[in-house]
């Protein structure tokens, strides 16, 4: 997995640091992991974190100062952002595979004050464009994404960190455990369908990727995708590098929709940058996105210097 290292370290030296940090990591974030999976969906919102439909909420803004604070929200988190993924049929495809229950899913959903024609059409529609993501509807890609990474037949699944004995099987962890909308059990969908079929060099760029991106919530890289976040950003990853994407614009995507999923974050790592003299929009998402600042441990760093916003908007995975 990549890391942050600001050292000068032999290349053979600094793997096996990688390879040790990962180990640690994946270990230290386990039962946390575990836990979350209990009360993901309990029966009342799969999706966790972030800003809720109709959640207008007012700015969420760092004390210091009100302006620079409201300019900042604008870079991180603008209205809508286009994702280089074409959804198609998709939604419908994994209903009909029941990797998820239509008719759970629109129960969980109602109440919330149920679903919009353009989510139902994501959901159980034909012909669905680039997906845009939004304050709104973050929550529903994030679901919609966690099905695709959990259904989607891929190596990552089925020879990663997920499949290693000694965590007592893939089927432990939130991302599997916590998926209730299904029809069965999760572990009946598991790495089970070709919804995208990846090319060995597209395989290869998801992987790449996947060690480089880190969530806040539970420290693991996309690689481990142990919870809700990290499972569905496996699906995005998998569904962008099928359409063609480079491994850039899959960094540059999986920011953008990382600050719609954990935006208290990712507001205090661009308050970060700044402080330092950089701005978002030249803040490398490569960096921002690993374990120097996206994993628990990196933004525990963060939280030394900066203040998080006023308003704490998610984060975790539990309820």
């Amino acid at each position: 997995m990549e890391t942050e290292n600001q050292n000068q370290v032999p290349e053979e030296a600094g793997m096996q640091q990688e390879q040790e940090l990962a180990a640690a990591q994946q270990k230290n974030y386990l039962p946390l992991s575990i836990v979350c999976a209990a009360v993901i969906l309990g029966g009342a919102w799969v999706y966790t974190t972030g800003l809720r439909p109709g959640d207008e909420g007012g700015s969420l803004e760092f004390a210091e100062d009100e302006g620079d604070a409201a300019g900042l929200e604008v870079a991180v988190l603008p209205a809508s952002a286009k994702l280089p993924a074409t959804w198609g049929d998709l939604g419908k495809r994994m209903v009909e595979a029941g990797v998820i229950d239509k008719a759970k899913f629109e129960e969980l959903y109602a109440s919330r004050g149920g679903l919009s024609a353009e989510d139902s059409k994501l959901l159980s529609g034909e012909g669905n464009g680039k997906l845009t993501i939004t304050r709104e509807n973050s929550g529903l890609l994030l679901n919609l994404l966690w099905a695709l990474g959990l259904g989607n037949k891929n190596e990552i699944l089925e020879k990663g960190p997920m499949s290693d004995a000694s965590y007592g099987g893939a089927g432990n962890f939130a991302s599997t455990g916590g998926w209730t909308v299904s029809k069965g059990d999760a572990m009946d969908h598991y790495s089970k369908y070709e919804f995208m079929k990846l090319t060995t060099e597209q395989q290869k760029k998801v992987e790449n990727v996947s060690k480089g991106i880190y969530r806040p919530c539970c420290g693991n890289s996309t690689y481990f995708p142990d919870c809700n976040h990290g499972m569905a950003m496996l699906g995005l990853l998998e569904l962008m590098a099928s359409q063609g994407a480079s491994e850039d614009e899959m960094y540059k995507a999986a920011l953008k929709v990382n600050a719609y999923w954990f935006p208290d974050t990712y507001l205090a790592i661009a308050k970060y940058f700044e402080n330092r003299g950089k701005s978002w929009s030249k803040v490398d998402p490569k960096e921002a996105l690993g374990n120097g600042f996206s994993s628990s441990a990196g933004y525990r760093k963060v939280l030394q210097e900066v203040t998080p916003p006023a308003r704490q908007g998610g984060g975790g995975c539990g309820v």
